[in-house]
């Protein structure tokens, strides 16, 4: 059968289709191909930048003393970039990361026993609350002997702890000595805990309707922990509260913004300024729920960043009395950036915060300043004084449950197991304070201030 002129005239148009694809492809690749020739010929302009740190490298590389690897150059080169902008930019690589990470987020992944000073003896003081090491059967005095049959006798602490490292475990084995002689193989599963930044929380012996606390450093759990602590601090009759903040250098800001906003009824706790904006953070988005109780804020040379955030602001709005020494003076805010795919984690300042009276602390704003916030009542110690308080401030709290084994195990050994706070006169005269038996110090003037 003939075709009739429809299929003719669609045999042509399809011959032409095919005709124009070709054409098209055959442009395409020739295209490419002449791209590819211009980049062989006229190669991208090399970044100075660049070319100067691999030239350096290779020469670090080739000629250092001993071998050195490009990722220990390199880990080297971020931190020097960072460190050399001011003295609080950092890079932190992925060991140091997880610290940076333990210190913002207030929880670590781990098996949770407290050792006895020094570590290296390998004994445990007590195991933490509800933790896979007091689940596991770790008893207070416990004696470490072996972690996943390897000795511990002779380590240093650092070394103790580095075989404890929970990081990529699933299980540890132990094999610990109590203190009857009796010797146990536990299994202790590693389990994310939390790192508790409010501690000693209690009434002072000599002011009963006093509460005290020492927040360690302000995490994104402080906030809550300090809640639950000042409201139990309450139930058990207290109607005024001593905040220690000595040897606490900051930390997330949210967290002692929304302390200040429990004293706080409105306005302006702290301002910060950047290169690109201004933002003001105020109090009224959390009920200032202890408004009413009496309130005296230690300080001292390693109060820091947040810490003087909180202090200032309670300070400007005259509602706490703030007593110690003359505090660190960091005015400034920094951002924080994890890289996940490197496991390293970067921190720059980011701006100047400023207090509700428009107060900056950064010391080195100022060549003739050496200190942030001057205290109201400043209460002078000596090093040996601060190093026991700090060493105090930072221990963990034991359980409860276990306060009349601790108690026992110190009567047996004829002295005392579990550290006692040290004399602390810096405390005594923030009772004295809150008993009223000092008049309300008056404001100082000066740069600090």
């Amino acid at each position: 059968m003939s075709g009739t002129p429809n299929d003719g005239l669609q045999a042509r148009a399809q011959g032409s289709g095919q005709a124009a694809i070709a054409i098209f492809a055959l442009g395409m690749m020739s295209g490419m191909l002449v791209l590819m020739i211009a980049f062989l010929l006229f190669p991208e302009p090399e970044d100075p930048a660049t070319a100067e740190f691999e030239a350096v490298q290779d020469f670090a590389r080739r000629h250092f003393v001993r071998e050195v690897g490009s990722d220990e150059l390199v880990t080297r080169a971020l931190s020097g970039m960072l460190d050399g902008l001011d003295p609080y930019s950092r890079y932190y690589d992925e060991e140091s990361s997880e610290q940076a990470r333990r210190e913002i987020d207030g929880d670590f992944r781990g098996i949770g026993v407290v050792f006895r000073s020094p570590i290296a003896r390998g004994q445990v003081l007590f195991p933490l609350a509800s933790s896979p090491a007091s689940d596991a059967g770790v008893r207070v005095g416990d004696r470490l002997l072996q972690v996943d049959s390897a000795s511990v006798e002779g380590l240093s602490g650092p070394e103790i702890r580095a075989l404890l490292s929970a990081r990529g475990r699933s299980e540890i084995r132990l094999l610990v000595e109590g203190l009857d002689g009796d010797q146990r193989d536990l299994v202790v599963e590693p389990e994310l805990l939390l790192d508790p930044t409010v501690r000693h929380v209690g009434l002072l012996d000599s002011a009963p309707s006093t509460g005290y606390l020492a927040v360690r450093s302000f995490s994104h759990r402080t906030a809550e922990e300090f809640d639950s602590a000042v409201l139990a601090l309450r139930e058990r009759g207290a109607e005024s509260l001593v905040v220690d903040l000595r040897f606490n250098f900051g930390g997330v800001l949210d967290a002692a913004v929304h302390m200040a906003s429990r004293f706080i009824a409105e306005g302006v706790i702290v301002t910060s300024e950047g290169r690109n904006r201004s933002v003001s953070y105020e109090a009224g988005e959390v009920e200032a729920l202890f408004q009413g109780m009496g309130l005296v804020v230690l300080v001292d040379e390693d109060t820091a960043s947040a810490s003087e955030v909180f202090a200032g602001a309670l300070q400007d709005y005259r509602r706490g009395v703030v007593v110690g020494a003359p505090t660190y003076g960091k005015g400034m805010i920094q951002m924080t950036q994890s890289f996940p795919r490197f496991g390293s984690r970067a921190k720059v300042t980011s701006g100047y915060y400023y207090s509700p009276s428009g107060r900056n602390f950064e010391k080195s704003a100022d060549p003739d300043r050496s200190s942030g916030i001057l205290p109201d009542m400043i209460v002078e110690m000596d090093t040996e004084q601060r190093a026991r308080i700090h060493g105090w401030i930072a221990r963990y709290d034991p359980p409860t449950s276990m306060l009349d084994e601790l108690a026992e195990w110190s009567a047996a050994e004829g002295g005392v197991v579990l550290p006692e706070a040290p004399d602390d006169p810096q405390l005594d005269a923030a009772r004295a304070l809150l008993r009223g038996e000092h008049p309300a110090p008056a404001r100082r003037s000066g740069r600090g201030d």
